[in-house]
């Protein structure tokens, strides 16, 4: 059960070459609203620079916003770093354009959720409360 005086860290990235953000800011925002600490890094990071910035912010939760595509490319580097770095037990979901015949194939690499178009600010921040009990359980 997640101690109620814990406050949940959430890493807000934008992988690869995508420049839009204004949905992540939103999220970031929403998030905040909810009572989590954000760090956003802002746009075009590298899968090195997310691990670096989540092993540095020692956060709980990394959601990777992506549009461009580059999904399959990206997260698969992402999780490399983490395990490299003994940091397996960080959350990540995803949001953006995913086509939903990766959706399973992201999970099976780790991806805890997979958030589209259309998905409420309550729906993810609830997703992201639980995803962080069950682990802390």
């Amino acid at each position: 059960m997640l101690d109620v005086n814990r406050i949940i860290r959430v890493l807000v990235a934008k992988p690869g070459l995508d420049g839009h953000d204004r949905g992540a800011k939103i999220i970031a925002r929403a998030l905040r609203d909810a009572g989590m600490e954000v760090i956003y890094t802002g746009i075009r990071q590298t899968p090195s620079m997310i691990v670096e910035v989540a092993l540095q912010e020692d956060v709980d939760v990394i959601g990777l916003s992506i549009l461009s595509g580059a999904h399959m490319d990206l997260f698969p580097k992402i999780f490399e770093g983490l395990l490299e770095n003994n940091m397996e037990d960080v959350i990540v979901v995803a949001g953006g354009i995913i086509p939903d015949q990766d959706k399973p194939i992201l999970e099976g690499m780790g991806v805890r959720a997979v958030f589209g178009p259309g998905s409420s600010m309550s729906e993810i921040g609830d997703a992201i409360t639980k995803l962080v009990c069950e682990r802390d359980d």
